[in-house]
């Protein structure tokens, strides 16, 4: 018999081993909140799902039909083209109207938000047709952004599509002044990209995504970049077999439609050619977002690239000349290559910029694939580590991107098959919520041991469709996982609130749009589901916190795209927020500026604006604003409407 001084000396390796393994485990362990913190967590936020009015009488699909040479993936290639976008598109000084793409139907769809402030009658849905323009039965919309394309002061959507280039649907002056008046008719549809002639469409077969509206150059009018997925080919024509590829590689794939830029010009859109650096020029776009991250009044350019590539670009524009120059993280011995902006050879799904930390300076939030025991990535928080925006501006324009992805101890790294992404405060407590839609394909087979299988093959074979495995109808990958909406825990970490709030239906989405859409402050949501019904979430919210509302428009009454706001609160602290032209996956936010402001004080706010006018000059001006809902009209200097 062993005695057992004997034989605890020979465990002892073992037993050492254990120990600082255990102690390793809750050194390291990420914080997890529990469900009395998820439960009065939620305490704060109401939502009360409402339908959205769609147009009858259109035949509904289940699933596309495709290039013979993509049939038994059919399913992978029917998983995007749900999008919906928030604006003012009536003219009623409310972001009460949606745009929506639904591929049901394949169809643009414009339709009143459910809003107890409406003007009654609401008008009807209907639906935006590009004809007389040429069209064909091999396109289908993608995405829809708004905006004043023409600077006339009405509201524009630009839709994009797969098999065919943009169409920007002109809103004529005067169509949404009486709201039982808005129709098809109050559209002009135009070319983004003209040539294409006759009745069948025969130009470009560019497959789009993505779209984002900045003034890029910084000469006062407002540009286009539009992201392309697929290569220029016969993605959805089912009358041909082959003329089209896959990507190239599953972590750098630099194949596809990559990235296209439009400057505005007295005479319409003109593109730019070589704006993009060369190295990332024709990744798989499926996300962009522009965003002035330094102060100087150009914005930055965030594109979420498929299969890797995903880079954040430096913007060294001048007027008439757009240029923009790759960043990228400090390189990190002890940071994975992975989790390092610009150097990801992850999914890059979707975009958002906001402050996530409240130091008054922009973070970025990455969407992408990261389902547990399917793939496991990781979405990224990059937080914007820089001192200031002088620093900022410094370190880019050594080629340093300041961001540093704190995603795992914010409890923000895994949540799914991550696509759209928006920041908000709906609960007007001064910190930001995250809204993110996941989920792929809703089916009955799982399919994630072949999917496995295909992420460990041979970069030489994933280009050729023929080696993909089958994905059909009736097939699964991540059908289940629902929308999900973080909330910063007390700790300072985040937990997903959706399925207490009632949010978390599992059927998989794909954009989120939000704005308040009956003015009382609290910021609603839409969400697109891909093959579902799109769904509206009024934000009923009881106490919420002070709010800063702002409506920046200019003579015109167009939104001042790219001006910047910066709030600061009775403790010192500051908030900012943006006018935004529409950027993210395929979901589009209201061009206004909602910033919560927690619990204030009686008395104004100092706000500090900071805009570029028609002219291209940059403007500064110190407000004191009182909260709640403002307007004001930027030009030389900012005045209240």
């Amino acid at each position: 018999m062993t005695h057992p001084r004997i034989w605890l000396r020979k465990q002892a390796p073992g037993v050492v081993a254990l120990a600082l393994m255990v102690g390793t485990f809750y050194a390291v362990r990420l914080p997890v909140s529990s469900a009395a913190d998820k439960s009065a967590m939620a305490s704060h936020f109401t939502f009360k799902a409402e339908s959205i009015a769609m147009p009858a009488g259109y035949k509904q699909q289940t699933i596309r039909k495709v290039n013979k040479a993509y049939e038994h993936i059919d399913a992978w290639i029917s998983s995007v083209g749900a999008g919906i976008a928030m604006n003012d598109i009536d003219g009623d000084s409310l972001p009460n109207d949606l745009c929506v793409t639904d591929p049901r139907i394949d169809q643009v769809v414009v339709t009143p938000a459910p809003s107890p402030n409406r003007t009654s009658p609401a008008y009807e849905p209907f639906v935006l047709d590009p004809a007389p323009l040429p069209t064909s039965k091999t396109m289908a919309p993608m995405g829809c952004t708004p905006g004043d394309f023409n600077e006339d002061g009405v509201t524009d959507l630009l839709v994009t599509y797969w098999g065919r280039t943009p169409v920007i649907f002109q809103g004529k002056r005067g169509a949404g002044q009486d709201l039982t008046k808005m129709s098809p008719d109050g559209f002009t549809p135009v070319e983004l990209v003209p040539g294409a002639g006759g009745t069948t469409y025969n130009g470009p077969l560019w497959n789009s995504n993505t779209a984002a509206f900045a003034d890029f150059d910084g000469d006062g009018h407002n540009d286009i970049l539009i992201g392309n997925y697929f290569p220029d080919s016969p993605v959805l024509d089912p009358s041909k077999d082959g003329g089209v590829t896959m990507n190239d590689s599953l972590s750098h794939a630099q194949n596809g439609g990559g990235s296209h830029i439009f400057r505005w010009t007295e005479n319409g859109y003109s593109e730019v050619k070589g704006a993009i650096p060369s190295g990332i020029s024709h990744g798989w776009t499926l996300a962009a977002s522009a965003n002035d991250l330094d102060g100087d009044q150009l914005p930055e350019l965030y594109l979420g690239h498929d299969f890797g590539t995903s880079a954040l670009l430096y913007n060294v524009s001048r007027p008439g000349k757009i240029r923009f120059a790759e960043v990228k993280s400090a390189y990190s011995s002890t940071i994975p290559k992975s989790k390092q902006m610009g150097r990801s050879s992850f999914k890059g799904m979707g975009i958002d910029f906001g402050d996530l930390d409240n130091d008054g300076l922009y973070d970025a939030f990455v969407s992408n694939i990261t389902t547990s025991f399917g793939i496991q990535e990781s979405n990224f928080a990059f937080l914007d580590s820089a001192r200031d925006q002088k620093d900022v501006r410094a370190k880019l324009r050594d080629g340093v991107a300041p961001f540093t992805d704190h995603s795992a101890p914010l409890n923000l790294a895994w949540s799914g098959w991550g696509w759209d992404v928006k920041t908000g405060d709906f609960d007007n407590n001064g910190d930001l919520e995250i809204a993110q839609a996941t989920g792929f394909v809703k089916g009955k087979t799982n399919r994630w041991p072949q999917l496995q299988e295909l992420a460990t093959a041979n970069d030489a074979l994933v280009r050729h469709p023929m080696w993909w495995p089958n994905l059909r109808e009736g097939d699964d990958l991540a059908g289940d996982q629902a929308l999900h909406l973080f909330s910063k825990s007390p700790d300072g970490s985040y937990a997903n609130l959706a399925p207490a709030l009632g949010l978390a239906v599992p059927v998989p989405t794909r954009g989120v749009a939000t704005g308040d859409v009956d003015g009382d402050g609290r910021l609603d949501m839409a969400v697109a589901r891909q093959w579902g019904e799109p769904v509206f979430y009024s934000n009923t919210s009881k106490n919420p916190g002070d709010y800063l509302g702002l409506k920046l428009v200019d003579a015109n009454g167009s939104p001042v795209v790219g001006a910047q706001a910066t709030v600061t609160r009775s403790d010192g602290s500051v908030r900012v927020g943006r006018v935004d032209g529409g950027g993210g996956h395929s979901g589009r936010r209201s061009s206004d500026i909602h910033i919560g402001l927690g619990d204030q004080p009686d008395g104004p706010l100092r706000v500090n604006l900071v805009w570029r006018d028609r002219s291209g000059q940059v403007h500064h001006q110190d407000l004191q604003l009182n909260p709640g809902w403002h307007c004001l009209q930027l030009g030389v200097t900012a005045k209240e409407k």
